[in-house]
Protein backbone atom coordinates (compact mmCIF):
# COMPACT_ATOMS: atom_id res chain seq x y z
CA UNK A 1 0.00 0.00 0.00
CA UNK A 2 2.77 2.05 0.79
CA UNK A 3 4.32 1.96 -2.79
CA UNK A 4 1.17 2.69 -4.18
CA UNK A 5 0.94 5.92 -2.07
CA UNK A 6 4.29 7.04 -3.41
CA UNK A 7 3.35 5.88 -6.56
CA UNK A 8 0.36 8.02 -6.65
CA UNK A 9 2.03 11.14 -5.11
CA UNK A 10 5.22 10.89 -7.80
CA UNK A 11 2.73 10.69 -10.72
CA UNK A 12 0.38 14.05 -8.88
CA UNK A 13 3.66 15.36 -9.25
CA UNK A 14 3.63 17.19 -5.82
CA UNK A 15 6.56 16.31 -4.20
CA UNK A 16 4.66 15.84 -0.62
CA UNK A 17 2.25 13.77 1.45
CA UNK A 18 -0.09 16.01 1.82
CA UNK A 19 -4.22 15.58 3.04
CA UNK A 20 -7.07 17.20 0.59
CA UNK A 21 -8.39 20.34 1.86
CA UNK A 22 -12.01 20.04 1.48
CA UNK A 23 -12.45 23.48 3.68
CA UNK A 24 -14.79 25.89 1.91
CA UNK A 25 -12.06 29.01 1.48
CA UNK A 26 -14.10 32.50 0.34
CA UNK A 27 -13.61 33.38 -3.31
CA UNK A 28 -10.80 36.38 -3.15
CA UNK A 29 -12.22 39.83 -3.18
CA UNK A 30 -13.68 41.11 -7.02
CA UNK A 31 -11.59 43.71 -8.38
CA UNK A 32 -12.64 47.16 -8.05
CA UNK A 33 -14.91 47.72 -11.21
CA UNK A 34 -13.17 49.70 -13.49
CA UNK A 35 -14.06 53.86 -13.66
CA UNK A 36 -15.12 55.19 -17.70
CA UNK A 37 -11.98 56.06 -19.01
CA UNK A 38 -10.50 59.60 -18.84
CA UNK A 39 -11.06 61.47 -21.72
CA UNK A 40 -7.38 62.12 -23.28
CA UNK A 41 -8.92 65.85 -25.11
CA UNK A 42 -6.84 68.64 -24.04
CA UNK A 43 -9.67 71.73 -24.72
CA UNK A 44 -9.31 75.59 -25.52
CA UNK A 45 -12.23 77.15 -25.52
CA UNK A 46 -13.62 80.51 -25.67
CA UNK A 47 -17.11 82.49 -26.79
CA UNK A 48 -17.58 84.38 -29.88
CA UNK A 49 -20.25 86.10 -32.22
CA UNK A 50 -19.53 84.20 -35.07
CA UNK A 51 -16.49 82.06 -36.53
CA UNK A 52 -15.20 82.88 -39.80
CA UNK A 53 -12.34 80.58 -41.38
CA UNK A 54 -12.84 78.60 -38.63
CA UNK A 55 -11.52 81.19 -36.42
CA UNK A 56 -13.73 82.74 -33.68
CA UNK A 57 -14.50 86.58 -33.99
CA UNK A 58 -15.56 89.15 -31.38
CA UNK A 59 -14.53 87.05 -28.14
CA UNK A 60 -15.65 87.31 -24.89
CA UNK A 61 -17.69 86.84 -21.89
CA UNK A 62 -20.20 89.96 -21.36
CA UNK A 63 -22.04 90.47 -24.82
CA UNK A 64 -24.37 93.93 -23.57
CA UNK A 65 -26.72 93.99 -26.22
CA UNK A 66 -28.95 90.59 -26.25
CA UNK A 67 -27.10 88.76 -29.13
CA UNK A 68 -29.37 86.59 -31.36
CA UNK A 69 -26.10 84.12 -31.19
CA UNK A 70 -23.58 83.09 -29.36
CA UNK A 71 -20.65 80.46 -30.48
CA UNK A 72 -18.56 78.16 -28.24
CA UNK A 73 -15.82 77.13 -30.50
CA UNK A 74 -13.12 74.68 -29.52
CA UNK A 75 -9.83 73.47 -30.46
CA UNK A 76 -9.33 69.87 -28.96
CA UNK A 77 -6.05 68.01 -28.82
CA UNK A 78 -6.44 64.16 -28.80
CA UNK A 79 -9.58 62.57 -27.98
CA UNK A 80 -9.49 61.79 -31.65
CA UNK A 81 -12.90 59.60 -32.73
CA UNK A 82 -14.50 60.87 -29.35
CA UNK A 83 -17.78 62.99 -29.07
CA UNK A 84 -17.79 65.86 -26.75
CA UNK A 85 -21.07 68.11 -25.70
CA UNK A 86 -21.40 71.79 -25.43
CA UNK A 87 -24.35 71.80 -22.70
CA UNK A 88 -25.76 75.44 -22.35
CA UNK A 89 -27.50 76.59 -19.23
CA UNK A 90 -29.46 79.74 -18.48
CA UNK A 91 -28.68 80.27 -15.05
CA UNK A 92 -29.23 76.88 -13.54
CA UNK A 93 -31.43 75.37 -16.45
CA UNK A 94 -29.77 73.63 -19.16
CA UNK A 95 -30.91 74.51 -22.75
CA UNK A 96 -28.91 72.65 -24.96
CA UNK A 97 -26.51 70.19 -25.33
CA UNK A 98 -24.80 69.99 -28.56
CA UNK A 99 -22.69 66.25 -29.60
CA UNK A 100 -19.70 67.45 -31.57
CA UNK A 101 -17.37 64.46 -32.81
CA UNK A 102 -13.74 64.86 -33.01
CA UNK A 103 -12.42 64.05 -35.99
CA UNK A 104 -9.14 64.29 -35.23
CA UNK A 105 -6.05 65.85 -33.53
CA UNK A 106 -5.95 68.80 -33.48
CA UNK A 107 -9.84 69.79 -34.13
CA UNK A 108 -11.65 72.39 -34.36
CA UNK A 109 -15.54 72.77 -34.42
CA UNK A 110 -18.10 75.05 -32.47
CA UNK A 111 -21.63 75.13 -31.71
CA UNK A 112 -23.96 77.88 -31.76
CA UNK A 113 -26.68 79.06 -29.55
CA UNK A 114 -29.38 81.20 -30.21
CA UNK A 115 -30.08 83.91 -27.13
CA UNK A 116 -34.30 84.94 -27.06
CA UNK A 117 -34.16 88.64 -26.43
CA UNK A 118 -36.07 87.70 -22.67
CA UNK A 119 -33.07 85.60 -21.60
CA UNK A 120 -30.72 88.16 -20.41
CA UNK A 121 -28.72 87.80 -17.45
CA UNK A 122 -25.90 84.70 -16.32
CA UNK A 123 -25.24 81.90 -19.03
CA UNK A 124 -22.56 79.25 -18.71
CA UNK A 125 -21.85 76.10 -20.87
CA UNK A 126 -19.63 73.01 -20.29
CA UNK A 127 -17.56 70.58 -22.32
CA UNK A 128 -18.51 67.57 -20.97
CA UNK A 129 -16.86 64.02 -22.22
CA UNK A 130 -18.32 61.03 -22.83
CA UNK A 131 -18.67 60.08 -19.97
CA UNK A 132 -20.31 63.18 -18.98
CA UNK A 133 -17.19 64.49 -17.04
CA UNK A 134 -16.96 68.53 -17.02
CA UNK A 135 -13.07 69.56 -19.55
CA UNK A 136 -13.96 73.20 -19.24
CA UNK A 137 -16.75 75.48 -18.54
CA UNK A 138 -17.18 79.36 -19.41
CA UNK A 139 -19.82 81.47 -17.99
CA UNK A 140 -20.84 84.80 -19.39
CA UNK A 141 -23.68 87.41 -18.97
CA UNK A 142 -25.91 88.78 -21.89
CA UNK A 143 -28.00 91.79 -21.78
CA UNK A 144 -26.27 93.41 -18.83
Amino acid sequence: MKSLLTLIVMVCGTGTLAAQDTTAHPAPAAPPAAAAPASNASVEAVLARSVVDRAPQDTGTAFPDSVGTVVLWMRVTGGSGQSLHHVWFHGDDQVGDVSLAVGGSPWRTWSRKTIPADAKGAWHVEIRDEAGTVLKRIDFTVGQ
